[in-house]
Formats: C-alpha cells, sequence, structure tokens
C-alpha cells in the first residue's frame, strides 16, 4: 500500500474483494447422478477492472467410485506488489450411486502476514470434524455457528460442481433452478442461482463451446460478522454472474468465468485454458 496515493486504499479493499468473492464464492447444489466419469484440467486469470491480478488452476477427476478435485492460485501483477496471497484448496470422497459425496477438505492460504489451514471432515453432507490452524480468536460480533448450521452441508470445492439432472444437454437454463448450503470452516452461508442467458465462449486451449450464465446471490447465515464491509457488499448485490461448462463425459458443470461488480469495475475470474476428457468406463474383470 502506497499511503501517500490515496487511491491505493480502496484498490486494496477492491483487491481484498475480489479475492474474498473469486476464491470463496463456489456453488453447491443436490446431488445428481453422473452419467460417465471424467477428467478437467483448467488455468483461470483473475482481473479487477481488466487489470490481471492473480492466477490459478483447478484439477477435477471423477472416476467410478471416487472423486478428487484440487486447486491453487496465487496473487500476480500489480496485486501481488501490495497485497501478495496464494492458497490452496482440495476435496475428496465417494461416487455413490452416481453421486459425489465428498469425505474431506483441506485449505491453506498464505500473506505476508500469515499462513492460515483449514480442514473438514465429512459424513454424508454432515460436518463430522473441522479446525482452523493457528486457531482465530473469538469475536464476540461474530455469529455463532451451530451444530445444526453444520448438517447438511457442501464443503467449498465439492460445491463448486454443479450437478445437473436427466439425460440431455446438462447445459440449459434448468442448470440454474439451484440453491445451497455451504460451510467453509469459518462462515455458513447460503447460495442461490437464477438462469440469466446463454452465451458461447472459447478458451484459449481446449473449450469452445456453449456456457449458461447464471445470477448468483451470497446470502450469510452464520460465522460472519454482520458489520463486515465485504459481507455487506456480497449480500446486496444482485449482478454477480456464472458462467458454468460441462466437464465431458459426464453431468457435471464447472464455473467457465464468475463477474463480481466492484466500485472499482467488474472484478473476473476467467478460465484461459479448459481441458476436459471423458474416461472411458473401468470394464469388470471376468474370472
Amino acid at each position: 500500500m502506497l499511503r501517500s496515493t490515496p487511491h491505493w486504499p480502496r484498490l486494496h479493499s477492491a483487491g481484498r474483494l475480489a479475492f474474498a468473492a473469486l476464491c470463496g464464492l463456489v456453488v453447491a447444489w443436490s446431488a445428481e447422478p453422473v452419467a460417465a466419469q471424467g477428467k478437467l484440467e483448467a488455468q483461470y486469470e483473475a482481473s479487477l477492472a481488466g487489470i490481471p491480478v492473480g492466477k490459478g488452476a483447478w484439477n477435477i477427476d471423477i472416476g467410478d467410485d471416487v472423486f478428487a478435485a484440487a486447486a491453487s492460485g496465487g496473487t500476480s501483477g500489480l496485486l501481488k506488489s501490495i497485497a501478495n496471497g496464494s492458497g490452496t484448496g482440495a476435496s475428496q470422497g465417494r461416487v455413490v450411486n452416481g453421486a459425489l459425496v465428498a469425505t474431506g477438505y483441506q485449505a491453506s492460504t498464505t500473506t505476508s502476514k500469515k499462513t492460515e489451514e483449514i480442514r473438514i471432515t465429512l459424513d454424508k453432507g454432515n460436518v463430522k470434524d473441522f479446525g482452523i490452524v493457528p486457531e482465530p480468536p473469538v469475536d464476540a460480533d461474530r455469529i455463532v455457528v451451530t451444530d445444526a448450521h453444520r448438517r447438511g452441508v457442501w464443503d467449498p470445492m465439492t460445491a463448486s460442481l454443479l450437478r445437473v439432472s436427466g439425460t440431455g444437454d446438462p447445459v440449459t437454463p434448468e442448470a440454474c433452478h439451484s440453491s445451497a448450503a455451504v460451510f467453509d470452516g469459518r462462515m455458513r452461508y447460503e447460495l442461490k442461482l437464477d438462469f440469466k442467458r446463454m452465451e458461447t465462449v472459447k478458451a484459449e486451449k481446449g473449450y469452445k463451446g456453449p456456457v449458461v450464465v447464471c445470477s448468483l446471490f451470497f446470502v450469510p447465515v452464520a460465522g460472519y460478522i454482520p458489520d463486515r464491509p465485504v459481507i455487506k457488499y456480497l449480500a446486496a448485490q444482485r449482478n454477480i454472474e456464472i458462467a458454468f461448462a460441462p466437464v465431458a463425459g459426464t453431468r457435471i458443470l464447472v464455473p467457465f468465468w464468475l463477474k463480481v461488480p466492484t466500485p472499482l469495475g467488474p472484478a473476473m475470474l476467467e478460465a484461459t485454458s479448459f481441458i476436459t476428457s471423458a474416461q472411458p468406463p473401468r470394464v469388470a474383470k471376468t474370472q
């Protein structure tokens, strides 16, 4: 932060807002059957008002009976010089009757001030155990997360996989008719979708084709401080948009881009590479 320049504090706040929105707003829905198995290897770039501020990677592997997803990213360009940070996240679980059932989630974030690690253990959508290291201080203004808030939830990484029912093309307006409960280790919130429009996208590498664009609404429930400006801003937004593209061989849709309005212009997370492939079903061995 260059204190001699009055615009830098605003840019820093907007950067934190973009980081929270782009890394924290992932989408979860009721589990639906996965038609087949598939893989995704994607690269993303984050920007603020057209200025690159971060890069990341996302790998997803859906097998016959297990799945795994992992992401990593960090600040770059102008934002890196004033608010350097990086992070990783991963989830894993079982594929039960075609549905993705997460059993574990881990995340780590590092800034110039500290490193924080989060872990969550789940059983059929219920949080069995979780922890944050180092343990955050108790804040009397933070709305308490109860045991009830940790039941029937998704972890943030598994939550990013939107499952679409049916047998036809999953990239349709019906994909946006959903809502979800998410617990990220600290906060419990609801995410709701509403159909906006259909578009066609083209990554620099990989996917070229249709995406379904949904409006995204963020509703904080517990684990947050009501007076925090970022929470107030995101909860009040009615112009957040997210576009979903398919993972080949599955009925899973994954965010291709996410756009969040800020006072300095749109914060954007967009895939530059989106390489996806269907995996052939495993053939049972015969005696």
